[in-house]
């Protein structure tokens, strides 16, 4: 029997040149006299040689960008930013312009799962599984992976079956602190003048207001055209690669490409929570599913700071929306109107 642990498809939707699938083994425990224990850790620690792989390849399109500014992310992640936090934690974990250090990129994992971050309470649950300079823990590793389950985390989804249903262990220092809200840049960011222009020029014709859109690009790329999420969203409006295949964008690091399928997206999302905007912001971030399986603004730290991030600037809860784009969600008589 084999287990599929990964693919390039969502996660190859994520990076369209790769067309990988990674299959483990599970050999029958009593025809090869493998423990269960021993089973699970087998599995876990391919998933983990997995994540490896899809890194790597993620990297090979990368290779010819400049490094990142490692100081500016470092920055990030003492604010709190969870993306900082985890494009931190994987750079440590790989040694990418910086000495490899699994210990520092454990602690950023935690952090970045303590404010609910899904691949990080993966990555985390994988540490404690296979014990990477961690006391090994099966109960660690079944909370962390089941929360990332609870996410919708698709890898997370196929591992939670072969993980301990222990519920009896302590939790890392790191996830049972207070977390601290996120804390504000002491600058507001430089709004470039050429990205001003582009989207006061543009907004109008897809009838979204250009406050709103300057307000999301700060938040979501600090207007950097060439900005990458550890997620593969790219560019001014950080689109992943689906939504930019759903709205016809060809080029998601053209800025006016990348413009236009952002803002086809916030129309289409004003059309459908009715101009909303709290839900259509938390929509831009989660997924309009997302929003409507909790009935509004889901528990996530990183979303329910996102909205707040950009609404602290855009003060209007409602936005003219066009109609005609898309009927109304069928859960929007259901959804809570307060968070």
């Amino acid at each position: 029997m084999l287990l599929v642990i990964g693919t390039a498809r969502p996660a190859a939707a994520q990076h369209p040149n790769v067309g990988l699938t990674v299959f483990i083994p599970l050999l029958d425990a009593r025809q090869y006299g493998y423990h269960a224990r021993s089973m699970k850790r087998h599995i876990l620690e391919n998933a983990m040689r997995c994540f490896a792989i899809g890194t790597a390849l993620h990297c090979i399109g990368a290779i010819a960008q400049q490094p990142a500014d490692i100081e500016a992310l470092q920055s990030a992640a003492r604010r709190g930013d969870v993306q900082a936090l985890v494009t931190l934690a994987s750079k440590f974990e790989r040694g990418e312009n910086m000495p490899r250090d699994f210990a520092r990129s454990n602690e950023m994992y935690c952090q970045a799962a303590a404010r609910g971050d899904s691949v990080a309470l993966l990555k985390l649950g994988i540490i404690y599984s296979i014990g990477r300079e961690v006391q090994a823990d099966e109960g660690i590793a079944a909370v962390m992976i089941g929360k990332a389950a609870e996410q919708g985390n698709e890898r997370a989804q196929e591992l939670i079956q072969h993980v301990s249903r222990r519920t009896d262990t302590v939790m890392p220092a790191c996830l049972s602190q207070p977390v601290p809200a996120l804390v504000e840049s002491p600058s507001a960011p430089v709004v470039r003048k050429d990205i001003a222009l582009l989207v006061q020029r543009w907004a109008p014709e897809y009838s979204v207001d250009p406050d709103l859109v300057l307000a999301l690009i700060a938040v979501e790329s600090n207007f950097d055209a060439n900005a990458v999420s550890p997620k593969n969203a790219q560019g001014l409006m950080q689109l992943i690669p689906a939504t930019a295949q759903r709205f016809g964008v060809k080029n998601a690091k053209n800025p006016l490409d990348n413009l236009k399928g952002g803002l086809a997206y916030l129309r289409w999302l004003m059309a459908y929570f009715k101009g909303e905007v709290r839900l259509v912001l938390a929509a831009y971030n989660a997924g309009e599913e997302t929003v409507e399986r909790y009935r509004g603004i889901p528990p996530y730290a990183e979303t329910r700071n996102y909205v707040k991030q950009i609404t602290s600037v855009y003060k209007k809860a409602s936005h003219p929306y066009v109609a005609e784009v898309a009927a109304p969600s069928y859960a929007l008589a259901r959804i809570k109107r307060v968070d």
